[in-house]
Parts: structure tokens; C-alpha cells; sequence
């Protein structure tokens, strides 16, 4: 039973950082894609970072580069999103969620919320 645990949002001042964690378990392989993503309220999910576990490759949207940073621990149990220099439009429900790859299209992640199969609960971080 495959299973995404989302913790370690909260309400921060407009600059500040928060550390969000997803906890996965229940996988057979240890590599596949695992990405975050977020939805503002009223608006659609949007793709922000991931992270191919196996070989620790990293993409992030334009919106987030040079503030989020997507890592995961040795046993790629636990991956990581460090938010930093946050701003009021960063304010959205966020989710981890899984997949076989990262896809790559023109050099770039495509972000797709339909390639990802398994999905977390959710944390709020609210700027």
C-alpha cells in the first residue's frame, strides 16, 4: 500500500523559510519521480520542484528557482522542499505526489499533474 505523508507547513512572514517534508512508504522500487506541487485556493495545481531519486536529478519551475530547493535522504525515504524568501503569492495547499519519471520535454519538466499516480493528504503554507 503506497502511501505520501505531507508535513511541515505553517503561516510565515513574507521573506521568511519554511521546510516542508514528504514521507513515502509501501514502494517496491526506490527510484521513481517524486514531485511537489501546490494549488493556490480557486486555482488549478501547479508543478513546483522534483526530484528523481535514483540518480537525485532536480527540476523546479521559474517561478521558485534560486528560492526552493528539492532534496532527498540516503534511503530516499524522505524528500525535502526548503522554502526560502517566500512571498505572499508561494500561499497554497502543497502536495507531494509520485511517479515512474520525471518527463523531460525541450529541456525542461513538464510539470504534468496526470503523470504523477499517487498523491499526499496536503500541508498549507500560508505567506
Amino acid at each position: 500500500h503506497v502511501q505520501l505523508v505531507e508535513s511541515g507547513g505553517n503561516s510565515v512572514q513574507p521573506g521568511g523559510s519554511l521546510k516542508l517534508s514528504c514521507v513515502r512508504s509501501g514502494y517496491t522500487y526506490t527510484d521513481n519521480c517524486i514531485g511537489w506541487f501546490r494549488q493556490p485556493p480557486g486555482k488549478e495545481r501547479e508543478g513546483v520542484a522534483a526530484i528523481y531519486t535514483g540518480a537525485g536529478t532536480t527540476h523546479y519551475a521559474d517561478s521558485v528557482k534560486g528560492r526552493f530547493t528539492i532534496s532527498r535522504d540516503s534511503a530516499q525515504d524522505t524528500v525535502t522542499l526548503q522554502l526560502d524568501s517566500l512571498k505572499v503569492e508561494d500561499t497554497a495547499m502543497y502536495y507531494c505526489a509520485t511517479a515512474g519519471l520525471c518527463r523531460v520535454r525541450g529541456g525542461g519538466w513538464t510539470r504534468e499533474v496526470a503523470d504523477f499516480d499517487h498523491w499526499g493528504q496536503g500541508t498549507q503554507v500560508t505567506v
